[in-house]
Parts: structure tokens; sequence; C-alpha cells
């Protein structure tokens, strides 16, 4: 069995015993992002379930939420916290959060993906670092102003829309973490374990050598099963989840970011079979590489 073989196999043997949190793709739908960043009214989701959001997380996406006017409670990691109006919600991928809005809430929620962030943030700047941490925080006039022309351009069709929304998304992460790192200084931040900090840094190291669940345990001196009950614990997904999902992040970073045809980016990414590498991609998204581009480029 070679590298990928063993990946799909130990991915669908870790997959035997489902998350008791569910994971969400967007927000609470189960498509992929399908456009430079989605962004939508609190009231447009809410409503349809009665104001209540279930205790969920996103595996591959970050969101911001500004509520306008109105109020609830935010259920962080199994912790409520009030919401009042002129709030702004702060979710990293993989945090626990669910809403229980109150019926009328108006507000704006924007959503992320993987590789936006990939894209505008860099390491050596430290906003990565400040944006991980969930937060409450009192919005400011500016925030506020951004968030709007986000909705604005979101729903327009004119020219240069995704490159706007590229430019106001960077701006708009700016904005969140310097509030953050000003209301939090001493930079109160959750970390993950050690083991599961060391473990993603591996699979940045060896991503395109398609290593193994066992591959990784061995080399962090850990059992497999050992190292995906410490990932599911602290990221809601086994140790095999978070390997497809970094492969499956960088595929559709590429996707959306370069004009490379499929078949190179199958072999950039160490696949030597493009045609397995687009059963790989669809198994973990649902669409093929041409479809999702194809919606990407119908949306932009």
């Amino acid at each position: 069995m070679d590298r990928i073989g063993q990946f799909l196999y130990d991915s669908r043997m870790q997959r035997s015993a489902p998350p008791l949190v569910p994971t969400w793709n967007l927000f609470g739908e189960l498509g992929d992002l399908p456009d430079v960043i989605h962004c939508e009214t609190i009231e447009a989701r809410s409503r349809l379930h009665d104001w209540e959001l279930a205790a969920h997380r996103h595996a591959r996406l970050h969101q911001v939420l500004l509520l306008e006017d109105g109020g609830g409670t935010l259920h962080l990691e199994g912790t409520p916290r009030p919401l009042v109006s002129g709030t702004l919600v702060n979710v990293p991928m993989g945090v626990v959060h669910g809403f229980s809005f109150q019926p009328g809430t108006r507000g704006l929620v924007v959503t992320f993906a993987a590789e936006m962030l990939d894209q505008t943030l860099r390491p050596a700047e430290g906003l990565r670092d400040v944006l991980a941490q969930p937060a409450l925080i009192p919005v400011n006039p500016e925030t506020a102003a951004t968030m709007a022309q986000i909705a604005q351009g979101f729903s327009s069709r004119t020219f240069g829309r995704a490159q706007i929304l590229r430019s106001l998304a960077g701006l708009l992460l700016g904005q969140i973490a310097q509030t953050i790192s000003e209301t939090d200084p001493g930079g109160n931040r959750p970390v993950a374990p050690d083991l599961v900090a060391r473990f993603e840094l591996l699979i940045d190291q060896h991503l395109l050598d398609h290593w193994s669940v066992s591959d990784y345990a061995s080399a962090l001196a850990v059992s497999a099963a050992h190292l995906s009950r410490v990932t599911r614990n602290a990221a809601g997904r086994p140790a095999s989840g978070l390997i497809e999902d970094r492969l499956v992040r960088e595929a559709r970073r590429n996707l959306v970011f370069t004009n490379l045809p499929v078949s190179r980016i199958a072999y950039a990414l160490g696949f030597e079979d493009p045609a397995y590498f687009t059963r790989v991609f669809t198994r973990a998204t649902g669409v093929s590489p041409r479809a999702f581009r194809q919606r990407l480029d119908g949306s932009m």
C-alpha cells in the first residue's frame, strides 16, 4: 500500500468514532465556500432556526459576527456569554460555539476560508496568533464601517469586486487583531496542546510526503490512537482529519489563487495520478477540483 493509500485507510479507520460536536463548513450549511469571503445578515440564517444555532465548530472557516441591534447569548466552548448590541465576536477555526438570539436581532456575519487567512496573514507579523483567540470585543466605528463595506461589496457584481473584497477582508482582520491586542495586552492566548502544535508543524513540513498517521505518531513518539484522541479533543477531528484538512486547504488555495491546471496542482501536491487527486478532493469537499474552480469563477 502506497503512502496516500495508507493515509486514506487510516482516515477511514479513525472516522469510526464521530465527534460529539458537529462540524459545519459554512454558517449553518454543509457546502464549501464558493467566494472570496461570505457575508450574510444574522437574521437570514437565524430566523430559519428560530433564532437558535446549536453548538458546533468550523473545521476550515473563521467567522466574525457583528451584533448591531438586539441581543442574546453566545455559548463559547460550553460557557454562556451575554451578547449586546455593539459587540463583535471573533470565532476562530475549531472553536465550539453556538448562539441564542433574541428574535429580531440584526447584524452581520463575515466568514473567511482558511485559504484566505493563509494568503492574507504573514506569520512574522503575529496576527494569526492573535486572531486564534476567541473574543467578544466592543466594535469601534472603523471596524463597523468595514463590515458594512464588505456587506455592500459582497452583494454587488461590479468590476473589481473580488479585489475589493480581498482588500477589505485584510483590513477587517487587521482591525480585529488590533482591538483584541489592545483589549488583552497581556496576550492571554489559548494555546493548543503541545502535542497538537508539534503535530501541525510536522504536517506543514511533510505534507507533500503524504505521511500516514502512523508516520506522524512515530515521529512524535506516541501511538496513532493517542495522537487522534488528543487532536479530537483539541480540534474536534482525528489526526487523519487534520492531515486531510491541511492537504485539501493547500489544494483549494492553489485552485483559488492560481491559474494552474488541476493536473499541475495534483503533481505539485505529490500525487502521481491527477485522477486520484480528483477523487481525494471530491471525497473531502463534495465537489471536484474543476467544479470548485468553476463555482469560484461564476461568483467573482
